[in-house]
């Protein structure tokens, strides 16, 4: 004999109010959960956002907007107080860069400047300033001594141990070039392969950053004016 499996048989009453039930858990279900396509866009929308904060915290670790940090520095020095030849003759050719007291080139230093970025050693102020070497950071961002220092020409009473205002890194000698790329040289420059390198833009600031491209083209422009 066929066996069959026993069925409950409901009042219709019971059968509207169950298919009520069920119909009102489908709606609450398909509130709660987006469509694909709607669950789609909003990762979409998460995605173009989180790429809109990195490139916010991208800018903020670079001078430059977009792209990657910056590795090049050029950094001024006068002559007279401490020169290339001074940077060789320091124990290991390397010295601290101190005294710099403008807000912006501190901030370059103690924030942005890492071990191993390459440094144009730029003299200033003098009768034919320019590039006249390569050098390399070699001790990041610290707090500058002479700022603490009564008795030096750089001291700041605002600034404590405690509470420093300004900062250094320590540079160390690469090579001199093979001739002194001047200030003058550069400028032909200005409105073509250097438009935007900030020593022919913003002459003043002691601390600048240099792109990659500026770098690159200022080292084959060493070699072009050793074959003149």
């Amino acid at each position: 004999m066929e066996t069959r499996s026993k069925r409950r048989v409901l009042p219709e009453d019971s059968i509207s109010a169950t298919k009520k039930q069920t119909t009102e858990k489908s709606v609450l279900k398909s509130k709660a959960e987006p469509k694909p396509k709607k669950a789609k866009k909003a990762a979409e929308t998460a995605q173009k956002a989180n790429k809109s904060e990195e490139k916010k915290v991208g800018s903020t670790n670079s001078p430059e907007d977009t792209g990657p940090r910056t590795s090049v520095w050029l950094m001024k020095s006068e002559p007279d107080t401490f020169s290339i030849d001074a940077l060789i003759n320091s124990p290991d050719s390397t010295s601290h860069w101190d005294g710099v007291r403008n807000h912006e080139a501190k901030n370059l230093m103690k924030n942005l400047m890492k071990v191993g970025d390459r440094v144009l050693f730029y003299h200033s102020n003098t009768k034919e300033p320019g590039i006249v070497a390569l050098a390399e950071i070699v001790r990041e961002g610290y707090p500058d001594h002479t700022a603490f220092d009564p008795k030096s020409e750089y001291y700041d009473e605002k600034s404590t141990k405690e509470d420093p205002r300004w900062f250094m890194v320590d540079v160390k000698f690469t090579r001199k070039f093979k001739r002194i790329v001047t200030l003058k040289e550069l400028q032909k420059y200005k409105d073509k392969e250097l438009s935007g390198m900030k020593l022919l833009n913003r002459g003043r600031l002691s601390v600048q950053p240099v792109t990659g491209q500026e770098m690159d083209f200022i080292l084959s422009l060493e070699q072009e004016l050793k074959e003149e």
